[in-house]
């Protein structure tokens, strides 16, 4: 047996305190530290009760003198028993780690085998070290804009988008929902996200919001089966209904604008909120709505969505006053 008689190190059981690491000892029932102190100061004991029972059985003293035990020969810390252990130090901790469930060492780093496979035996080399690539930095919304500008026609912007992975609105939706309507009105609707029914049927506006959308437009003389196109800002609906997030307007905000080349209507139609902050890069309908802007090269109208209109029937009187002043748009550039 190797010991150093001049160093002593005492371990000392201490309820755990605020600066040190504690440890579980099922021999104590209850969470406790083992706190080491040498004459290079104070260290936390990570040691299982294994390699105490192993220390316990190299030192038959251990218990009996109140748990004092010597350093190996050479070791002047606890640190340096940890990184040179002796053949009783290392046992435990290996039994320690096959009674964790390892079956397995491996390096920190993956080995060419096919290179160890070339070595000659006996011949001392570096061995190839595989370590993996950095993977590329992607701009979702660079890609996107790149994607969209290279959809010739509305069938193959369709197509682009289906193919669009980096939304991950897409993996929890059923399906597609991209327009509905006449590919060559004036007039183009652009509504905020699908929900429930519109993501069942694959087109917007189709639920009770699309139905009461559909009575708006009928009292003016609009029609979706006729003069209107309707699209969504996102084509995918988000989970629960709830808000699109910034990250995924801004992903989606080149499909809407070569939409809208594509389509190339006399006006736009904002419905709500995500609609505004889209096109304009701003919200607030009560302000913005019944006021004509400018977005796209073309005019907008921000209106109350239908869905609100649903919620709140007082704002119905300030829906029709945008219904007629669409109307009376719509007469003017006729006339001129």
């Amino acid at each position: 047996m190797f010991v150093r008689p001049p160093v002593q190190i005492s371990i000392a059981v201490r309820q755990i305190q605020k600066r040190c690491d504690f440890v579980r000892f099922k021999m104590f029932d209850a969470q406790k530290v083992a706190l080491v102190k040498g004459h290079t100061g104070l260290h936390n004991a990570c040691f299982t009760m294994r390699a105490f029972r192993v220390i316990g059985k190299r030192h038959a003293h251990f218990k009996q003198t109140g748990g004092v035990f010597h350093l190996p020969l050479g070791c002047a810390s606890l640190a340096d028993m940890e990184s040179h252990p002796d053949t009783h130090l290392a046992r435990a901790l290996l039994e320690w780690q096959v009674e964790l469930g390892v079956d397995e060492t491996i390096g920190d780093h993956p080995v060419d085998r096919y290179v160890l496979a070339t070595l000659k035996p006996g011949v001392a080399t570096d061995v190839a070290v595989l370590r993996p690539r950095p993977l590329a930095q992607v701009d979702p919304v660079d890609v996107a804009r790149q994607t969209a500008s290279a959809a010739p026609t509305l069938d193959a912007l369709r197509e682009a988008l289906g193919s669009y992975e980096h939304c991950e609105l897409k993996k929890g939706a059923k399906n597609l929902v991209f327009s509905d309507g006449i590919a060559t009105a004036r007039v183009m609707i652009i509504g905020e996200a699908p929900g429930r029914d519109e993501d069942r049927e694959g087109r917007p506006f189709v639920g009770r919001a699309g139905q009461l959308l559909d009575r708006m437009l009928g009292a003016i003389d609009l029609s979706r089966s006729k003069n209107v196109y309707i699209t969504n800002v996102l084509p995918w609906r988000p989970p629960q209904n709830r808000d699109p997030q910034p990250e995924e307007i801004a992903m989606m905000r080149p499909f809407l604008s070569r939409h809208v080349e594509l389509v190339n209507p006399d006006l736009l139609v904002l419905m709500g909120n995500i609609s505004c902050q889209a096109v304009l890069g701003k919200r607030g309908i009560t302000r913005l709505r019944g006021n004509w802007q400018e977005a796209m090269k073309r005019p907008v109208m921000p209106m109350f969505h239908p869905a609100y209109l649903l919620r709140n029937l007082s704002a119905k009187r300030e829906a029709w006053a945008d219904l007629l002043e669409l109307k009376a748009r719509l007469l003017l550039s006729e006339e001129l």
